[in-house]
């Protein structure tokens, strides 16, 4: 599933929104303040960001700015109440995907959400067929041909995951080991493991010796 980290101080509004999200199939970690946000984004890898403007310690503009200069690339979309042309210059220039103006249509803002995972994919739809299967970019889910959800662990849904986000491009060993590190098992012998897993389900990851791995395209 995809991960996502929301920065809303609004008790009420962050948790109907976390409930909704995780509802979507979403993996949701919740931060009320910029400083917790920069916490845990320091410690977890997250495909997007949903930012309010007004929290406390710093606003949003200036949390994703120390991201930018982090080096933190993450895609993020502003919650606000502002609707003026200097505040959306602003958060356009940082690096900002979106802008959803409170009060919003939860609907709206999952199909915001699905637009900017697909972007990040270099996908048209949610959807990406692969050989017999089909992969769900939102959910971070495989299923055959008959619809049928191929359970993996979670170590290898963060596989599936870089694998298909980088289709026909070679991951390093240590991209891969680095993600794995969150879970306490980044070890290249594990990592051999999980890739026999997938190889035997029927996806194509090819080994570049000395560099990495490529999850290579079936015609």
């Amino acid at each position: 599933m995809a991960r996502l980290l929301l920065v809303e101080d609004d008790e009420i509004l962050s948790e109907t929104l976390v409930e909704l999200l995780e509802f979507e199939g979403y993996s949701v970690s919740l931060a009320t303040s910029g400083n917790k946000a920069l916490e845990i984004s320091s410690q977890s890898e997250f495909e997007l960001f949903i930012l309010d403007v007004n929290i406390p310690d710093f606003n949003g503009f200036e949390l994703l700015e120390m991201l930018r200069d982090a080096n933190n690339i993450t895609p993020a979309i502003f919650l606000t109440s502002m609707n003026d042309i200097k505040s959306l210059s602003r958060g356009f220039e940082l690096g900002a995907e979106d802008y959803i103006k409170k009060p919003f249509d939860f609907d709206e803002l999952i199909v915001r959400i699905k637009a900017i995972l697909r972007k990040s994919f270099d996908a048209k739809s949610d959807e990406l067929l692969y050989g017999e299967f089909k992969y769900t970019i939102s959910t971070n889910e495989l299923h055959d041909t008959k619809g049928v959800l191929i359970n993996v662990r979670p170590q290898e849904k963060k596989l599936l995951q870089i694998f298909f986000k980088n289709l026909d491009k070679t991951v390093s060993k240590d991209e891969l080991l680095y993600e794995l590190d969150a879970d306490g098992d980044a070890s290249e012998g594990a990592l051999r493991v999980y890739l026999s897993k997938l190889r035997k389900l029927g996806l194509s990851i090819i080994s570049q010796k000395g560099v990495g791995y490529k999850l290579v395209s079936i015609t």
